[in-house]
């Protein structure tokens, strides 16, 4: 594990292939995730020669929860820094759920940066919700069960193939909901001031959505897929046995997307 210093904490993150002289690729995991859902992907990708890193996002995993803003946005700046820390250059960036606009929102405001973006289940925009429906995700990070609440959420989203080393990974996201000042901190991701992405004016990167069969994020999870697609000007890929984290239940097929990408940024070079 290493630490990115950041105005007001740090962002943690894994490297994978620290030798290699392939593409560095940058991964951000959505919210009240933790960074080893990445954990397959990476290594497949170091495999193939390409550096990997993989962050949490602030408050999570093992990123400290001082910071001020836990937006997209601000994960979108963390991303970035860390790109710039690893001497990055046309770098391909991943991003699920949340961690999608946050990668979208980087390679809108650093094209000179961001090469490619590959966004798994990603939420480019908000879905209306009713006053009841509010009070009752609001109760839902109430403590003391939300730590639960959150981790069992967390599992229901794995609709399909249900991913190996499933158990490992809920602990570790139950042990991060546990502390007052990391749930704080997810609350704050969960609730905060999060931009949508409605229009990509400017985008250069080369785009790929992937988005699994049976996320129930969604009632039409292809349609949702094509919307993003149809923003970022990307290719849609469903994924067949999977729910909202590709990258952990169908990690082989989200690799291989992610080859093609890099081939395609390659080709553009």
């Amino acid at each position: 594990m290493h630490y990115l210093d950041r105005p007001h904490g740090r962002i943690a993150y894994d490297l994978s292939g620290p030798e290699n002289s392939g593409r560095l690729v940058v991964c951000v995991p959505g919210m009240f995730d933790h960074r080893a859902s990445f954990r397959f992907v990476a290594e497949r990708l170091a495999d193939a020669g390409h550096r990997v890193a993989v962050m949490d996002l602030r408050g999570h995993g093992d990123s400290d929860a001082a910071f001020e803003a836990y937006t997209n946005r601000a994960a979108a700046t963390d991303a970035i820094a860390l790109a710039e820390e690893l001497d990055g250059r046309d770098v391909v960036m991943v991003g699920n759920s949340f961690g999608g606009a946050a990668v979208t929102i980087a390679a809108l405001e650093r094209p000179d940066l961001v090469a490619g973006i590959t966004l798994l289940g990603p939420f480019l925009r908000t879905r209306p919700t009713s006053p009841a429906m509010t009070l009752l995700q609001r109760l839902m990070v109430a403590r003391p069960w939300a730590p639960w609440t959150l981790a069992a959420l967390y599992d229901s989203l794995h609709k399909g193939r249900v991913p190996e080393g499933h158990r490992e990974q809920k602990a570790r996201v139950l042990a991060m909901l546990r502390p007052a000042d990391r749930l704080r901190a997810v609350r704050a991701t969960i609730f905060g001031p999060n931009e949508q992405v409605l229009t990509a004016p400017g985008l250069r990167a080369e785009a790929l959505v992937m988005v699994g069969e049976q996320d129930p994020d969604w009632p039409d999870p292809r349609a949702e897929a094509e919307w993003v697609a149809s923003v970022i000007d990307g290719t849609v890929e469903m994924v067949p046995e999977c729910g909202h984290y590709p990258q952990s239940q169908r990690p082989g097929v989200v690799a291989a997307g992610v080859l093609r990408l890099i081939a395609e940024v390659d080709a553009d070079a």
